[in-house]
């Protein structure tokens, strides 16, 4: 079994044991779907899989909680001048709660938590998913992008890969994650690059 554990906001909390699976489970299945069409045998796929999953980090925040079906409303509250780093896509609380900052400066936040787990030096190439949350419009999403992109282009990194878009999400939630994928194999391109005929990856 492969255990997808991309996110780095949070450790054995109150929530988890270990870290949790959010955005970056979309690469790992894009990337893992397409060696399974080339014939890949089961345990080429783990291995691969293990590899993809030490090179896959993510991080989020959300202005709004996600909706519990079971009670019809958001699970908690966070106020209309606040946000949040680090929450989950169940609801489950992040690391720190602000108000309302410029994107710009969100990006900065995550972008230097990413810097610091992946330690990269300039030159290094990398795939980019920013996701959104089921709540937050495509433009919004754009938007959050241009900074990012700006930001990484600063760090001196390649970006060989990005996708924009509401691919793993939470009911009604508001927000968005930064997924960064370090390419050790230059075959992870052309993976997340195959047509596949599904309705989120587009």
């Amino acid at each position: 079994a492969i255990i997808v554990d991309d996110d780095i906001a949070m450790e054995d909390s109150t929530y988890t044991a270990g870290r949790r699976g959010i955005a970056g489970t979309v690469f790992m299945h894009k990337i893992i779907g397409y060696y399974a069409d080339q014939g890949k045998s089961l345990n080429d796929l783990k291995a691969i899989a293990e590899k993809v999953n030490d090179n896959l980090k993510s991080i989020g925040l959300a202005l709004t909680a996600a909706t519990v079906p079971e009670v019809g409303k958001p699970g908690f509250d966070i106020a209309d001048d606040e946000f949040e780093y680090g929450i989950g896509i169940h609801g489950e609380p992040g690391y720190r709660r602000e108000k309302i900052k410029p994107a710009k400066e969100m990006a900065a936040e995550l972008i230097g938590r990413l810097k610091e787990e992946f330690n990269w030096t300039t030159g290094d190439r990398f795939a980019v998913l920013v996701n959104g949350m089921g709540g937050t419009p495509l433009m919004e999403l754009y938007l959050f992008w241009n900074d990012i992109q700006g930001q990484l282009g600063d760090e001196g990194l390649e970006v060989d890969f990005v996708k924009v878009g509401d691919l793993m999400t939470s009911l009604e939630m508001q927000g968005a994650s930064l997924t960064l994928l370090k390419l050790e194999d230059a075959d992870w391109v052309s993976a997340l690059q195959a047509p596949v005929n599904t309705a989120a990856w587009g």
